[in-house]
């Protein structure tokens, strides 16, 4: 049994060490990002199913696509302002799917506007044989050790990145763990918030000692491609969907993240902080 275990654990190792270390989808899902984004815009919509309760405040829709043989299932929403006491955007799904890709973080499930019952909306796709960070913790299932630093490295992504779209929303539920412990990130309605607050805080700091560890170590690519984010770039990658002043409050906490890099390479070594994929 133990020689079985340790096999399992081994085989993950090389799984996520050999495609893994430039994003949680692998290379060869990646690569077929462009094949479901079609899916999802061209597919037959066959069966729909909302969601409701406290479980899914905008009451998105559960669609099933099929598409030449192929059935899989999307999460189509169109919250728009005010729901239920939150400011919800069904566009800063696209942004943050977008942006993900651009930087290289490959954290978001491909994600692309469509109509559903005459109105517009995003349409994610689904992903099959998950648990969330909920289920993890509530069923104590561990990181293996061999991994755990990989598994790590990932949340301090997910902190970055959603210091740098202001995503305030970020609850045990919206981490989809797969079997060998990659980290994807769903759910981002209520990101990209432009008030003074979010031009001048981080939500992952120093000073929230209940978040612990906010971006301790970063891909250096990241750290490199968010230095020479501008207004006309960032509108080129998101187009429509964020508006010139959600874009601007995005510059100001990219400037936030950086010098918050730069200290923490100034006093523990850049080594330390940035590693190269």
């Amino acid at each position: 049994m133990r020689g079985k275990q340790f096999g399992t654990i081994l085989m993950c190792v090389l799984c996520v060490t050999s495609m893994t270390l430039n994003g949680q989808f692998t290379s060869g899902e990646k690569e077929e990002f462009a094949k479901w984004e079609d899916f999802l815009l061209t597919a037959e919509i066959t069966g729909s199913q909302q969601m409701l309760g406290s479980l899914a405040v905008t009451e998105p829709w559960v669609l099933t696509l099929e598409k030449d043989g192929i059935t899989r299932r999307a999460l189509w929403k169109n919250p728009s302002g005010r729901v239920k006491g939150y400011f919800e955007g069904w566009q800063w799904e696209i942004a943050a799917y977008r942006l993900s890709e651009h930087l290289g973080l490959h954290m978001v499930p491909p994600t692309v506007e469509r109509r559903f019952r005459n109105d517009r909306g995003s349409i994610q796709l689904w992903i099959d044989d998950v648990i969330t960070m909920q289920d993890k913790i509530k069923n104590n299932i561990r990181t293996p050790g061999p991994i755990m630093y990989l598994f790590n490295r990932a949340l301090f992504m997910q902190r970055a990145f959603d210091n740098l779209i202001a995503n305030t929303d970020r609850h045990q539920r919206q981490y989809l763990i797969t079997e060998d412990s990659r980290i994807l990130l769903i759910d981002h309605s209520r990101s990209f918030r432009s008030s003074k607050k979010y031009r001048t805080e981080l939500i992952y700091s120093d000073k929230d000692k209940k978040k612990p560890y906010p971006m301790n170590q970063l891909p250096r690519h990241f750290y490199e491609k968010i230095k020479i984010l501008t207004m006309e770039n960032v509108r080129e990658v998101v187009g429509e969907y964020l508006e010139d002043r959600m874009i601007e409050a995005l510059l100001d906490r990219r400037d936030l993240i950086v010098l918050w890099i730069d200290a923490r390479c100034d006093n523990i070594g850049e080594e330390n902080v940035l590693y190269d994929l």
